[in-house]
């Protein structure tokens, strides 16, 4: 009897350390959506490589648009529904302290804010993007599912508002607020030196977007090294995208399907 006891005893500490260790995330209503964003982390770091150890991915709630979705401050590889935290749109946790946050979680918040055609976002600190922010030469469209592309993707030095050299980190609400009228009405902004943040319509479509946005900049450069003449996919003068047709629409969501198969039997096992 005193054995068993003392193994319900030993159980009990270790169902509570369990609970202590867990973020505290609360109770998300959406949980179609929170399963979503969990398989978007994990298709972004391992099977299209768009984030690392760093770099995030959010979601706005498809019920309150003045709410969003985010993980913890943990590496996209390693998210499970329970890291993740629903904010307001000034990236305040709901419902109080939710463990660490993202510092650069401004902005996602500040991009929703000021777009409400927004609702997926992606931070990423892609190679590819921070040369093109530190040559001077204009990212441009190469590939038919990059016609986004055409729109534009301006380059947004955080050292004009405030930032240095040795920090440039979105850690506020100016400067979440500066980024997104740099990104404007476009669907990405390069962060000179430091990355990328992308948008989309939906994860399917700002997952997609992170793809082949670095596609086309590796193509790009690829291109440029030839040292030949380069020709661009561009819309004709005047020319606008068929109405009501999301930025790569035709490839997301066969490749979003694709990505969440090739990364469901990880997320099904909590790897």
């Amino acid at each position: 009897m005193q054995i068993r006891r003392g193994l319900m005893c030993l159980a009990a500490v270790f169902t509570l350390a369990a609970q202590t260790r867990a973020p505290k995330s609360g109770a998300l209503p959406e949980k179609a959506l929170v399963d979503d964003l969990v398989a978007a982390n994990r298709v972004l770091a391992h099977e299209i490589r768009v984030l690392d150890a760093y770099g995030h991915v959010s979601v706005r709630s498809a019920t309150n648009p003045n709410r969003y979705y985010l993980s913890r401050a943990i590496a996209a590889g390693m998210v499970t529904a329970g890291d993740i935290i629903e904010y307001d749109l000034d990236s305040n946790p709901v419902g109080g302290s939710k463990g660490d946050g993202y510092l650069e979680r401004f902005i996602h918040g500040e991009i929703y804010k000021a777009r409400p055609d927004v609702m997926a976002v992606i931070h990423a600190h892609s190679p590819e993007m921070i040369v093109f922010g530190a040559s001077g030469v204009p990212l441009r469209n190469m590939i038919h599912t990059g016609s986004f592309i055409n729109d534009g993707v301006p380059v947004f030095d955080v050292r004009k508002f405030g930032g240095t050299a040795d920090d440039m980190l979105i850690r506020n609400p100016a400067l979440g607020k500066a980024l997104a009228g740099s990104l404007g009405s476009r669907t990405a902004v390069i962060l000179f030196g430091h990355g990328v943040a992308i948008t989309g319509n939906s994860l399917a479509t700002v997952v997609s977007n992170s793809y082949f946005l670095n596609m086309d900049a590796r193509i790009q450069l690829d291109a440029l090294r030839m040292g030949g003449s380069v020709s661009y996919l561009e819309r004709e003068p005047g020319a606008k995208p068929p109405a009501g047709t999301p930025a790569g629409a035709g490839a997301n969501n066969r490749a979003w399907e694709y990505w969440k198969r090739q990364v469901a039997g990880e997320i099904g096992t909590g790897r």
